[in-house]
C-alpha cells in the first residue's frame, strides 16, 4: 500500500510551502549512500574499506593509481583514533578522563577537536555536550538488551555532565569537575574526514568520495564539472532503499538520527543522542537531521545540534548560518528542508 508523505520547504520569510508526494514505501531517513559515477572513465575507480571509530570507512578515488593514498588515509584514521577515542586506554581523551582534575598535556590535533566540540556546545546552549561520556556508558546502547538505567545511577552520571568543566590553556586540558567524561564521538569523524580531504587535495586528488560511517565528504567536482549524487536512505529500512538524493560538487552531507543505534522498549525508541538535562535520549518528534555544508566537522556538529534542538529551533539555526542547508525528517515522515535546498543544493525525492 502506498503511503503519502508531506514534503515541506521552508521559504525565505520562514513560511512553509507544502507538497504532497506519494511514495511506494514508507519514507524515512537513516544514513547516506553515495551514488556511483555513471560516465565512462579512462581509469578504473578504486574503493577500499576499513574499520575505525567503531564504524566502516569507505574511500573511493577515481584513479586506480591512487591506491597508496587511500592507505595513507587509513593510517591517518588509525593515528587519530589513538588520539581521540575514549575507549583506547592511552589516548589523549582517556588520559583527560582519568586525570581526576589534573592538567593533561595533549596534541595540537586533540585541542583542535576539543575546541570544535566546545564551539557546538556553546552554539547549542548546552543541548550538544561533549561531557556525556558517563551517560553514554550507562546506557551502552550498542549492547543494551532493552533495559533502562536505574534512576539513582542516571542521577550520578548526570552529575558529571557539563561542558563548562573542560578548560583549555595552550595544550593543557583540565576538567574542573573531576568526574566529567569527555566523548568526542559526535564531532571527531567529521574533523578527521576534513583532514583526509586536505591531505588528498595536497596530493593533487580533487575527485573522489570519503564516507566515514555516514559522514560523506566529496573532494571536489568531477573532472567533467558535474556533481556527485548522494542518496539518503529510509530509516529502519532493511533493504537500504533511498528516500531522496542530494547533488553536491564539493562539500559534505552528514546525518544524525535516532535509528543509527537504538533499542525499542514498550513502543519507545531509546537511541544514542542524549539530552544532557535528563540523561535520556531526545524524544522531540524527529527521526533524523541531515546537514549539507562545506566542512564535515560542521556537518557533524550541526546534525547532532539540530537534532537536539528539535525542528523549530534547529531550522531557525540553519537559516542563520551561511552556506549551510538541512533536511529534517519528522516521526510522521514529513520531510522539512531549509530554504536553500532546491535553490543552491539540488535534490530529488525518490519514489
Amino acid at each position: 500500500m502506498k503511503k503519502k508523505t508531506r514534503f515541506r520547504t521552508k521559504s525565505k520569510d520562514l513560511s512553509y510551502r507544502i507538497k504532497r508526494i506519494s511514495l511506494a514505501l514508507l519514507l524515512c531517513l537513516t544514513g547516506i549512500l553515495t551514488a556511483g559515477c555513471t560516465r565512462e572513465r579512462e581509469t578504473t575507480p578504486i574503493t577500499k574499506s576499513g574499520f575505525y571509530f567503531d564504524t566502516v570507512i569507505q574511500i573511493t578515488l577515481y584513479d586506480d593509481r591512487q591506491e597508496a593514498l587511500i592507505d595513507d588515509c587509513f593510517a591517518m584514521a588509525a593515528e587519530y583514533e589513538h588520539l581521540l577515542s575514549r575507549t583506547v586506554a592511552d589516548s589523549d581523551i582517556s588520559r583527560i578522563n582519568q586525570s581526576q582534575g589534573a592538567p593533561i598535556t595533549v596534541s595540537d590535533d586533540t585541542i583542535s577537536v576539543l575546541e570544535a566540540g566546545l564551539s557546538y556546545c556553546e552554539l547549542s546552549g548546552g543541548a550538544f555536550d561533549i561531557t556525556l561520556g558517563a551517560v553514554i556508558d550507562l546506557w551502552d546502547i550498542k549492547n543494551n538488551p532493552g533495559v533502562l538505567p536505574a534512576q539513582e545511577d542516571l542521577a550520578m552520571a548526570l552529575d558529571s555532565v557539563g561542558y563548562e568543566a573542560v578548560t583549555i590553556d595552550g595544550n593543557e586540558v583540565t576538567l574542573t569537575n573531576p568526574e566529567a567524561k569527555v566523548d568526542l564521538g559526535a564531532i571527531s569523524k567529521g574533523w578527521i574526514a576534513d583532514r583526509m580531504k586536505e591531505y588528498l587535495n595536497e596530493q593533487g586528488v580533487t575527485e573522489g568520495i570519503l564516507n566515514l560511517g555516514g559522514n560523506v565528504l566529496v573532494l571536489g567536482p568531477k573532472s567533467d564539472g558535474s556533481a556527485y549524487r548522494i542518496g539518503l536512505q529510509k530509516p529502519f529500512d532493511q533493504d537500504g532503499s533511498l528516500l531522496l538524493s542530494v547533488d553536491i560538487a564539493d562539500g559534505t552531507v552528514v546525518t544524525s538520527g535516532n535509528y543509527q543505534r537504538y533499542f525499542e522498549l514498550d513502543g519507545t525508541i531509546y537511541h544514542h543522542i542524549f539530552d544532557p538535562d535528563t540523561g535520556y535520549p531526545y524524544q522531540n518528534g524527529l527521526l533524523s537531521v541531515t546537514i549539507v555544508c562545506p566542512k564535515s566537522v560542521d556537518g557533524d556538529g550541526l546534525s547532532t545540534t539540530c537534532f537536539a534542538l528539535g525542528l523549530t529551533e534547529g531550522l531557525a539555526l540553519i537559516e542563520r548560518l551561511p552556506d549551510t542547508e538541512a533536511v529534517f525528517i519528522t516521526e510522521d515522515f514529513e520531510v522539512v528542508t531549509s530554504s536553500g535546498m532546491g535553490d543552491t543544493i539540488p535534490y530529488e525525492i525518490l519514489e
